[in-house]
């Protein structure tokens, strides 16, 4: 039996649906719960319903890049991991860029199905779970401090810090991942002859206009909604290009 099989087998199904299922159940406990405290308030029910109805309709769309991400990944991790991965605590660039780097460190090239081993898979799937999970450790020991400082008045600076600090990782991450590309694309064949593999800076260009338009659309043309839909939207857009780049080049 292959590792893509045993990845596929009805025991990893039987281990992530039950753990998903028991999220599943947790959430809707706090649903009702929620509701009935609603009404406990004396809020207006058909006002709670619009908000049940609008929150429901707008998690659709968004939730095609968890889709497209479980897709991408399951060709050489399984369907059940990323499953359980993106439908309970993970985030879609969290996942693939972390899957991808620690493909990188056991000798897996792209993620490849074809190379992909028993202690490869471990070390990915323990790799993906220990990173994400200080944001949970933390809030145990430090969310109630960084409450009563939001509290005190100092959410302005905080925020402020929090806000430079995503910015800076992000684009840290943005050029590693840029640099690797073109890296790529250099020692494929240079950059005039154009032998190399440009299909990652077709794509990574493609994405960042469709982001751009997203926000442009959201934030000056006071399209909002948009926003929801910008990653689900680029990511669409940039595996379309990939698709062209490879049909039409």
């Amino acid at each position: 039996m292959s590792i893509l099989s045993q990845l596929n087998s009805l025991p990893v199904y039987a281990v992530c649906g039950g753990i998903i299922a028991f999220v599943a159940v947790v959430c809707a406990v706090f649903m009702v719960r929620a509701w009935r405290a609603g009404v406990a308030l004396g809020m207006d029910r058909a006002k709670m319903r619009r908000a049940v109805t609008s929150s429901a309709t707008f998690s659709l769309l968004p939730s095609v890049g968890i889709l497209l991400g479980v897709i991408a990944l399951s060709g050489s991790l399984g369907t059940p991991w990323p499953w359980l991965r993106l439908s309970v605590i993970g985030a879609l660039h969290y996942e693939t860029q972390v899957a991808q780097a620690a493909a990188e460190q056991v000798g897996i090239r792209n993620l490849s199905a074809a190379e992909m081993t028993a202690q490869g898979f471990t070390t990915i799937a323990l790799l993906m779970s220990v990173c994400i999970m200080w944001g949970m450790v933390l809030s145990i020991f430090f969310n109630k401090q960084y409450l009563g400082r939001l509290g005190g008045g100092k959410a302005s600076s905080s925020g402020g810090f929090a806000d430079r600090a995503m910015t800076a990782m992000f684009i840290g991450l943005i050029c590693a991942y840029i640099g690797s590309y073109l890296g790529g694309f250099i020692s494929g064949g240079g950059l005039f002859t154009f032998s190399g593999d440009w299909t990652p800076l077709v794509v990574a260009a493609v994405s960042a206009l469709a982001m751009a338009g997203f926000l442009y659309l959201s934030e000056k043309k006071g399209l909002v909604w948009l926003e929801s839909f910008s990653i689900a939207g680029s990511m669409i857009l940039g595996m379309a290009a990939a698709v062209l780049v490879h049909l039409f080049v």
